[in-house]
């Protein structure tokens, strides 16, 4: 009698087109880890101006590359790809520069709460990606943090509105209008989540993560399509400093790309999923 082992590389093709995986608890971290940002932002969006909540969930990039290079620090490594931090940095003084933040002196927890909410985003991102390199497909991939969404969600409802002051939480009907909202939120969010998940599988780490500030510039636009927005001369020097880096940020990747994957043997890339951002 022959005995044949399957290796988890060549049983991955069996999971690919279920909801089955043989990742469950790396599933269970990163939507652990991305609700609870979530979770955070949502409350110091209600705390503190909008455009500061923005910019604190916005440093997520910047927490990203601070990661990498701890890690590449830990690991001895000299090599890190100081011009892709550098564009980061600059898209975010892009953002700065068009919500232009402030802080009251009573918002000091609220703030602390924002900036966590930015920190616990960037590990959510990281591990998307080393998801991503570990063979799960991007739509297993959002369907389990959607799941773990759904499930918060409903936590949230039950929990958080049945407390005394939370009659703004109680369940209360919808119009036609606002079901729609809802359900075209919900197909932009997925449809955003696809998006996210395969830029950070198929992507450099610090080049999707740069790239994420140009959600900043959407956002504006749509502020002065929809409700006339006025846009002042640094807004716009903003938008396009991040507009900017975003191309410098591009083009340096692509000028590096073939001399960091020489660099990366095969073993490494086996054993870490993320020593190519390395």
């Amino acid at each position: 009698t022959e005995i044949y082992t399957l290796s988890l590389h060549d049983a991955l093709p069996i999971y690919r087109d279920t909801i089955r995986t043989p990742f469950p608890w790396q599933h269970f971290w990163r939507g652990v880890v991305g609700v609870t940002a979530m979770w955070l932002w949502f409350y110091s969006i209600g705390k503190l101006p909008l455009a500061t909540a923005m910019t604190l969930n916005y440093m997520s990039p910047i927490w990203i590359a601070a990661i990498l290079f701890a890690s590449r620090v830990l690991r001895g490594k000299k090599r890190f790809e100081w011009g892709l931090v550098a564009a980061i940095f600059m898209s975010f003084i892009g953002v700065i520069m068009l919500l232009r933040p402030a802080f009251h002196a009573d918002q000091w927890f609220a703030g602390t709460v924002g900036l966590l909410s930015g920190v616990l985003a960037a590990l959510a991102y990281l591990q998307v990606r080393k998801l991503g390199q570990m063979g799960e497909p991007e739509s297993r991939v959002v369907f389990y943090f959607s799941v773990t969404s759904f499930v918060s969600g409903l936590l949230g409802i039950f929990f958080l509105g049945s407390g005394s002051g939370a009659s703004h939480l109680a369940w209360h009907a919808h119009s036609t209008k606002g079901v729609a909202l809802l359900l075209m939120i919900g197909v932009c969010a997925t449809m955003a989540q696809f998006a996210m998940t395969r830029a950070y599988r198929l992507g450099k780490t610090l080049v999707t993560a740069n790239l994420q500030y140009t959600g900043i510039i959407f956002s504006s636009a749509w502020g002065v399509l929809l409700w006339g927005d006025i846009l002042n001369s640094l807004s716009w020097l903003g938008i396009a400093v991040i507009l900017f880096s975003g191309c410098a940020a591009t083009y340096y990747n692509v000028r590096n790309d073939g001399a960091s994957q020489s660099v990366v043997s095969v073993q490494e890339t086996e054993t870490d999923p993320i020593a190519t951002e390395l």
